[in-house]
C-alpha cells in the first residue's frame, strides 16, 4: 500500500485550531471586560473585532498556503 499527496492541509487544520482558541479568547476577555465595566463597551468593541479579524487573517493565509504549496 502506497501513500501519496502531501499533509498541506491537514497542517491548515492544525492551525486552524490555534486561530480558534485565540478567537475564543478574545471574545471571552470582552465579555469579562463589559461584564465588569458596561461602560467601557464602546471602547472595548473595536479592539475585540479587530482582534478577531487578525486572528481570522491569520487562519485565512494559512488557507492560501496550504493550497498554493
Amino acid at each position: 500500500m502506497e501513500i501519496t499527496g502531501n499533509l498541506n492541509l491537514v497542517g491548515y487544520g492544525l492551525a486552524s485550531i490555534g486561530s480558534a482558541i485565540g478567537v475564543g479568547l478574545i471574545f471571552a476577555a470582552y465579555i469579562n471586560g463589559v461584564a465588569r465595566q458596561p461602560e467601557a463597551q464602546r471602547i472595548l468593541q473595536p479592539i475585540a473585532l479587530l482582534g478577531f479579524a487578525l486572528a481570522e487573517a491569520l487562519a485565512i493565509l494559512g488557507l492560501v498556503f496550504a493550497f498554493v504549496l
